[in-house]
């Protein structure tokens, strides 16, 4: 349960905004709204990274959209499948560096089990679907939930979680999939591994140079560690299911939210 509320984005104090270096964000409700990706949404990546930012989604996306991503979205880097992986473009050899926790073989087998587990799921709870981006994942099994079906009620999306864990698997839930997987990583953990192997930062000791800004129980251990997380205000929706909340929530919903934090920051620059 929350156990204290966000406060106003337009309360974070300047000296606060200014020692920002670091933007992590999720995309789902958080870059997008209603599904599409927003010219101010994407001009806000744009801006912060010319500004200097490291600026990196942290998504629970799959595999061969993050290469899409990584190459050409104004990002410095990438991590999908809420940490199985993170993926960098060296413009320089002009070449996509893919790192994954789990090796190639290990991969090939996991997918084999996730199709046998994803087909029971969708048996199980009428009304869900595996989503339109399974083929393209790598490491987990995505069931939607509100994507491209009818939204299912809190009760099944209860269900859903319960038949992963029942498998063995890591669970999550986002603002329109359930997201499961085998292993104890998470957007956290990789994005401690991107942070030391490409840029030489301990997330540790820099946090508070670092925002993050999420909207979904699935971003609550970067809202739990992160002293300036920022949730788009759509995280409202979810508050009663994150143990700690963000410190700070926007005015304003999903890429509005983002394009907000994106000028806080910039203001003091």
């Amino acid at each position: 349960m929350t156990t204290f509320a966000p406060q106003p984005l337009a309360h974070m104090p300047r000296d606060v905004r200014r020692a920002i270096r670091v933007v992590l964000t999720d995309i789902d409700d958080t870059l997008t709204t209603n599904g599409k990706l927003t010219a101010d949404a994407y001009r806000a990546l744009e801006r912060l990274q010319a500004a200097g930012m490291i600026v990196v989604p942290v998504t629970g996306r799959p595999a061969g959209w993050c290469d899409h991503i990584a190459r050409m979205w104004p990002v410095d880097a990438v991590v999908g499948e809420n940490g199985a992986f993170y993926m960098h473009f060296d413009a320089t050899q002009r070449k996509l560096a893919r790192r994954f926790l789990a090796p190639d073989g290990e991969r090939q087998r996991m997918r084999t089990r996730l199709a046998a587990i994803g087909a029971r799921i969708v048996r199980e709870v009428p009304g869900s679907a595996l989503a339109s981006d399974q083929h393209y994942r790598e490491t987990d099994l995505a069931i939607d939930y509100r994507e491209d079906v009818p939204p299912l009620p809190r009760t099944d999306v209860d269900r859903i979680v319960s038949l992963m864990q029942a498998e063995g698997m890591t669970a999550k839930v986002s603002s329109i999939h359930v997201n499961g997987w085998f292993g104890d990583y998470d957007k956290l953990d990789t994005t401690r591994l991107l942070m030391r192997e490409l840029f030489a930062l301990d997330v540790d000791a820099a946090r508070d140079t670092f925002v993050f800004a999420g909207d979904s129980p699935n971003d609550a251990p970067m809202f739990a560690f992160f002293p300036n997380a920022v949730g788009v205000a759509n995280v409202r929706d979810f508050l009663d299911r994150i143990a700690t909340p963000p410190a700070w929530i926007t005015a304003q919903e999903a890429g509005a939210g983002f394009a907000e934090l994106a000028d806080a920051l910039l203001a003091v620059r």
